[in-house]
């Protein structure tokens, strides 16, 4: 079952496809649907096998994967950059704690197919997720961005993202402790204080 919460259901607004400069073709920026789940999985597997972008150890099922997208349908949105009926990358927001005060924060992930780092695909991802973020009534947007990871703290940097600490061999991935940096970017700040 979807996950209720107080916000009403995203729609992500006239998102039009952009063209890279690295790229010749449009690429378009989307809400996840359950057909995707698959090539999510797959992307997000790779790091688990791979990488530090996740501290996940053992790689998401199919079941586990479409469970994890049905949970992130409404404000909790997830976007993928598609090409060429092609998913090249997604982009989530996820609930930062399960406390109640804590429900007007968001924490962001971005994964990235390999062969299509750096053509500026994650740019466009999270600046799409930071307006979903923002159209949704959320306040707070925090990256946790593990293993040193500086080209993600670089882009976290670049939409006005601030590190506000870091967590200390939090984590032990491929035989070393892990540090995780810590991001926040403040959005709706000017908006009206909370009831």
């Amino acid at each position: 079952m979807p996950r209720q919460c107080s916000y009403p259901n995203v729609h992500l607004p006239a998102v039009k496809p952009y063209y890279s400069q690295s790229m010749e073709k449009g690429i378009q920026i989307r809400l996840a649907k359950q057909k995707d789940a698959e090539t999510i999985r797959e992307i997000y597997n790779h790091e688990v096998r791979n990488s530090t972008a996740t501290f996940d150890l053992v790689e998401r099922t199919t079941e586990e994967q479409e469970e994890w997208l049905t949970e992130r349908s409404g404000a909790f949105s997830v976007l993928v950059a598609e090409m060429s009926n092609k998913i090249l990358g997604f982009a989530s927001l996820s609930p930062y704690k399960s406390r109640a005060a804590y429900r007007t924060t968001v924490e962001d992930s971005i994964y990235i197919n390999e062969e299509f780092r750096n053509q500026g695909i994650a740019g466009e991802l999270l600046f799409h997720l930071l307006e979903v973020a923002k159209s949704s009534g959320f306040h707070a947007v925090i990256a946790r961005i593990g293993g040193a990871n500086e080209a993600s703290i670089a882009l976290h940097q670049r939409f006005d993202f601030e590190i506000v600490g870091t967590e200390k061999e939090i984590g032990r991935k491929f035989g070393k402790w892990q540090d995780v940096v810590v991001m926040q970017r403040i959005i709706n700040a000017g908006g009206p204080e909370p009831k």
